[in-house]
Protein backbone atom coordinates (compact mmCIF):
# COMPACT_ATOMS: atom_id res chain seq x y z
CA UNK A 1 0.00 0.00 0.00
CA UNK A 2 3.08 2.10 0.64
CA UNK A 3 4.16 1.62 -2.81
CA UNK A 4 2.40 4.47 -3.81
CA UNK A 5 4.27 7.15 -2.15
CA UNK A 6 7.38 6.18 -4.29
CA UNK A 7 5.77 8.18 -7.28
CA UNK A 8 7.25 11.88 -6.40
CA UNK A 9 4.05 13.71 -7.81
CA UNK A 10 2.04 11.56 -6.12
CA UNK A 11 3.30 11.61 -2.33
CA UNK A 12 3.73 15.52 -2.68
CA UNK A 13 -0.38 15.64 -3.84
CA UNK A 14 -1.28 12.68 -1.15
CA UNK A 15 0.33 15.40 1.67
CA UNK A 16 -1.14 18.09 0.33
CA UNK A 17 -4.52 16.52 0.97
CA UNK A 18 -3.31 15.32 4.69
CA UNK A 19 -2.55 19.23 5.49
CA UNK A 20 -5.77 20.32 3.74
CA UNK A 21 -7.91 18.52 5.71
CA UNK A 22 -5.82 18.86 8.90
CA UNK A 23 -6.74 22.76 8.48
CA UNK A 24 -10.31 22.04 7.60
CA UNK A 25 -10.51 20.16 11.08
CA UNK A 26 -8.86 22.42 12.56
CA UNK A 27 -10.66 25.82 11.10
CA UNK A 28 -14.28 23.81 12.43
CA UNK A 29 -12.73 22.99 15.72
CA UNK A 30 -11.65 26.82 16.39
CA UNK A 31 -15.18 28.24 14.85
CA UNK A 32 -17.03 25.74 17.56
CA UNK A 33 -14.76 27.77 20.15
CA UNK A 34 -14.98 31.09 19.24
CA UNK A 35 -19.41 30.28 18.81
CA UNK A 36 -19.01 29.14 22.42
CA UNK A 37 -16.66 32.45 23.54
CA UNK A 38 -18.98 34.96 21.37
CA UNK A 39 -22.57 33.35 22.46
CA UNK A 40 -21.77 31.36 25.95
CA UNK A 41 -25.60 30.55 26.20
CA UNK A 42 -26.46 30.34 22.52
CA UNK A 43 -23.26 28.82 21.48
CA UNK A 44 -24.91 25.64 19.69
CA UNK A 45 -27.55 28.00 17.88
CA UNK A 46 -24.68 30.57 16.61
CA UNK A 47 -22.29 27.28 15.89
CA UNK A 48 -25.29 25.30 14.03
CA UNK A 49 -25.91 28.48 11.97
CA UNK A 50 -22.50 28.98 11.34
CA UNK A 51 -22.05 25.45 10.16
CA UNK A 52 -25.10 25.43 7.97
CA UNK A 53 -23.34 28.50 6.30
CA UNK A 54 -20.08 26.51 5.90
CA UNK A 55 -22.22 23.75 3.97
CA UNK A 56 -24.34 25.81 1.71
CA UNK A 57 -21.31 27.83 0.86
CA UNK A 58 -19.79 23.91 -0.10
CA UNK A 59 -22.12 22.97 -2.19
CA UNK A 60 -22.80 26.02 -3.92
CA UNK A 61 -18.68 26.34 -4.86
CA UNK A 62 -19.21 22.29 -5.98
CA UNK A 63 -22.62 23.02 -7.75
CA UNK A 64 -20.64 26.43 -10.02
CA UNK A 65 -17.40 24.06 -10.54
CA UNK A 66 -19.97 21.31 -12.10
CA UNK A 67 -21.76 23.33 -14.39
CA UNK A 68 -18.55 25.45 -15.66
CA UNK A 69 -17.30 24.34 -19.25
CA UNK A 70 -14.26 22.26 -19.32
CA UNK A 71 -12.21 22.57 -22.06
CA UNK A 72 -11.48 19.28 -23.38
CA UNK A 73 -7.34 18.29 -24.20
CA UNK A 74 -6.74 15.99 -26.95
Amino acid sequence: MLSVLTNRTYRHLFAAQVIALVGTGLATVALGLLAYETAEGDAGAVLGTALAIKMVAYIAVSYTHLTLPTKRIV
